[in-house]
This record gives structure tokens, C-alpha cells and sequence, in this order.
């Protein structure tokens, strides 16, 4: 596994364990890792960037969990791809299944307000190019026995802070919560996707991967907000302030600060998903498992809240 130090990473480390999976985990630092994770994760010394470290480390594997992102947003251009081409040549040489969450980036206008599996990925932003190529070399490897498992989602949130708005923008972690402040605006829906839900998603597919193409990519519809306001009104709801303030995030101050901010560059970059309402075509799932995991989204919002000590 590449990424379990992560939010979503550490909620499919903690799947694959639930569903007696052994699970490997390649980390700069693996005691720090331990402190983090349960104790039976078999903790492996590298980084993601090296690929000898990498193919060893998936040597006997039948996964490859791809949950890596470089972190804060930055230098995407430089890290993303070399990160994936080594789990690609890791799979090559172990004969394993890649599992990669995915995201809505890699999409354009063309394909909203409704995405399927293959709309088609025209995306106007750097970060949205990347995530598109990434998916292209995982399909052009599958034309060569590399396998792979995609489930795109939209935002994240959960018990694992991340590179996520949740816990970047619409709250402070470890913090007391005085207001909320919300990327979007009122009208416009928003997708959101908890991380165990997304993470027990990714293993009900992994235990199935047989039976699955060889580039399998599936939509995970998770809560979807229709207005805008039901996550923040769960946050106040989850925290017994029902009149919490709600503020607006500063996007204006954002773009006096991008060109001197690579993390609030990419962050800019994501305005218009928060612009226009994008929702997940999750059928194709649902005709595969039957259900997609969900949970109730006040106890969703309660046990990120606490997992990020802000209540």
C-alpha cells in the first residue's frame, strides 16, 4: 500500500484488515506510520518516488492500493505521474490489481452536471490534465496485463485528516469550531464522499476483481448536497449549534495570493466544481454490488468532526 499514513489510504488499510486482508505498507517513515495505524500493518521503509523500493515492496502482493498524492497540493506536476508509472511496474512485475481512488478532477464542463464512467475527460484545469493522464497510462497499461481498479468519488471527508476541504477548509482540525467556512454557494449541489464508505467501496471491488475488465473504474455517488446546505447544516447540527455561523471562503484574496502560493493555486484552480453542481452516476456500482456503503451523514459529520478534534 502506497499513501495508508493518508486519509483515504488509512481508511482502506483499515478495510482490508476488516476483511482479513494482510497488508503491507511502504512509508519514509514507518515508525511514525505504526503510530498511526493499527498494529498489524507490516510497515516497509521507502518512498513512492522509488521505484526499486516500490516493485519490492509489492513482490507477492494481489493489490496495489494507489493512494499517494503529494501533499498540500503541491508540485502535482512533478510528483503525480513518476508515483503512478511506479505502480504501474510494481503491478507489472507482481501480476497485481491496482486500486486506485479516484477524483472528479479529470473531468471538464462537457461532461457535467452528471458524470458516468465514460463521459469524456476534457479538463480545463492543470491539476484535471494530470489526474487524466494518470488514468490514461493505468488504461494503456491494462492493454498490457496491468489491472486496475478506479472509483471516482467527490470530495472527501472523515475521521483521517487529509488533503481534503473538509479539514482545509470548511474546518479547522484540533481547533474549537467558531464558524464554518464554505467553498461554495447556496443553490448550487456538491458531491461529498466519506472516506470508510469510499474505503469499504474499494475492497467489496477488490474482493471481485477477477470478475472485472482489466481498467474497471466505477462511480461512487456518495451524499449528495442538492442545495449546499446540508453538510454545514450537519456540521452545526453534529455540534449542538444549530446557529453556527457560516462564512464565505475569501476566493477573491485567493487569486492576489496564487501566483505566490502553489497550494492556494491548485486550490483556486477548483472554483468552478464549487461553481456549478457535479453529481456521480454511481448505477454502474450498484448493478455490480447491489449497494453502495453509505453512511448516515450525521454520523458521518459527528465522527470526522472527532476524528480531527474539533468538537
Amino acid at each position: 500500500m502506497l499513501g495508508a499514513t493518508g486519509g483515504v489510504g488509512g481508511e482502506t488499510a483499515a478495510a482490508l484488515r476488516r476483511h482479513g486482508w494482510h497488508v503491507k505498507a511502504l512509508a519514509r517513515d514507518p515508525a511514525k506510520g505504526a503510530a498511526k495505524q493499527a498494529a498489524d500493518i507490516e510497515w516497509l521503509q521507502g518512498d513512492a518516488l522509488e521505484r526499486d523500493k516500490v516493485v519490492e515492496a509489492a513482490h507477492g502482493a494481489a493489490l496495489i492500493v494507489h493512494a499517494v498524492n503529494p501533499a498540500g497540493y503541491r508540485n502535482w506536476g512533478g510528483l503525480v505521474l513518476p508515483m503512478i508509472d511506479n505502480s504501474i511496474a510494481a503491478a507489472r512485475a507482481s501480476n497485481a490489481r491496482i486500486l486506485l481512488p479516484g477524483t472528479i478532477y479529470n473531468y471538464g464542463p462537457d461532461a457535467y452536471p452528471v458524470l458516468r464512467e465514460d463521459s469524456p475527460q476534457h479538463p480545463l484545469t492543470r491539476k484535471g490534465a494530470i489526474r487524466a493522464e494518470l488514468e490514461r497510462r493505468l488504461t494503456d497499461a491494462s492493454r498490457d496485463n496491468v489491472r486496475t481498479i478506479v472509483v471516482r468519488a467527490g470530495d472527501f471527508f472523515g475521521p483521517r485528516p487529509g488533503n481534503n476541504w473538509f479539514s482545509q477548509a470548511l474546518i479547522k482540525p484540533g481547533q474549537p469550531v467558531r464558524s464554518i467556512t464554505y467553498p461554495g454557494v447556496r443553490g448550487v449541489g456538491h458531491a461529498w464522499a466519506y472516506l470508510p464508505d469510499v474505503a469499504e467501496t474499494l475492497v467489496l471491488l477488490a474482493e471481485r476483481e477477477r470478475s472485472l475488465d482489466a481498467f474497471a473504474a466505477y462511480h461512487f455517488e456518495g451524499h449528495w448536497d442538492p442545495d449546499g446546505t446540508a453538510m454545514t447544516t450537519a456540521i452545526a447540527q453534529a455540534l449542538g449549534r444549530p446557529g453556527l455561523k457560516v462564512k464565505a471562503l475569501p476566493w477573491t484574496l485567493f487569486r492576489f495570493i496564487a501566483p505566490f502560493n502553489e497550494t492556494v493555486h491548485e486550490l483556486l484552480e477548483m472554483k468552478p466544481l464549487w461553481r456549478e453542481p457535479v453529481r456521480l452516476d454511481n448505477r454502474k456500482l450498484l448493478a455490480l454490488l447491489g449497494r453502495e456503503p453509505r453512511t448516515p451523514l450525521p454520523i458521518a459529520v459527528s465522527a470526522t468532526l472527532h476524528g480531527i478534534g474539533a468538537t
